[in-house]
């Protein structure tokens, strides 16, 4: 790629100078520990995205689902995460056994704001709370433990500006089907067939094996 003509932001006077500075009810408004409407936020979410970075500066976001309320509030300023059955890849994992800062950014479905909590993570593997992230008979072996530094909610512009969660601006089938990405990039000795199958409706099946 030729890069002739980028001109980059160095510092954050200049950063400053092209967006701005934030108002001070944006500033202000993080806050150390829970509200119970934050509470209320985290019994009705069922996905999250995590952020983590290693100790080198890579960064990771993983997506988190489960049945609204998976997130459980220990107290005001200590949150946990069930991990479920997955690639196995661990890079999240890793990076917070390397550098414990964590981000989390909360999502309702059909609504257009957030919340975000930012903290330290430990990783459990075994906890009496485990049993109470129980979902079809499966007891997670791992969770994630956060100690809450930052909570405060986002505005919607983001999905205001994507139309996220309008149905009309919807259209899956123009990207490739799972199976075809998986068989092109991943898994090009598996056929197509097997891989549909795989995808199909026996994945389901498989969220908590």
């Amino acid at each position: 790629m030729d890069l002739t003509g980028v001109t980059e932001v160095s510092d954050e006077d200049e950063l400053r100078e092209l967006i701005g500075h934030p108002l001070p009810q944006a500033v202000h408004k993080q806050r150390d520990a829970l509200h119970e409407l934050d509470r209320q936020w985290l019994a009705l979410s069922p996905f999250c995205l995590i952020a983590t970075a290693g100790a080198d500066g890579r960064c990771d976001v993983s997506p988190k689902g489960d049945p609204a309320g998976f997130t459980l509030v220990l107290d005001d300023r200590t949150i946990a995460v069930p991990e479920r059955p997955g690639n196995r890849r661990a890079d999240g994992f890793r990076n917070i056994l390397a550098n414990p800062h964590v981000g989390l950014l909360y999502f309702i479905p059909g609504r257009g704001d957030t919340l975000r909590i930012n903290g330290r993570a430990r990783l459990v593997r075994d906890a009496p709370f485990f049993d109470d992230m129980v979902v079809r008979g499966h007891r997670p072996r791992l969770a994630i433990l956060v100690e809450i530094e930052e909570v405060f909610h986002h505005c919607s512009k983001a999905f205001l500006r994507s139309k996220l969660w309008q149905a009309e601006t919807w259209a899956p089938g123009e990207m490739a089907p799972r199976a075809v990405i998986a068989k092109t990039l991943e898994r090009k000795d598996a056929s197509l067939a097997e891989l549909e199958r795989y995808y199909g409706q026996e994945y389901e099946k498989k969220l908590y094996a």
